[in-house]
């Protein structure tokens, strides 16, 4: 078994819709200029509110891609 070495970036995620979709469209995002997603770590969740109503979530993800040979 090869040992792989792992970055770990944090991203910011958004959505009107649920904190499940945020981290998604971060995942996403991410995955089309990084390879080798392998993990994730919700570390923050907030949301904005606009005129009494939740307008935004917003979730903070730590995640982790292996770093190529």
């Amino acid at each position: 078994m090869s040992e792989h070495i792992y970055k770990v970036v944090e991203l910011v995620g958004s959505s009107t819709v649920s904190s499940d979709d945020a981290i998604k469209n971060a995942i996403e995002r991410a995955a089309k200029t990084l390879n080798h997603l392998n993990w994730f770590e919700v570390v923050e969740t907030r949301g904005h509110i606009a005129d009494g109503k939740l307008a935004h979530f917003q979730v903070t993800l730590k995640v982790g891609f292996r770093i190529e040979d």
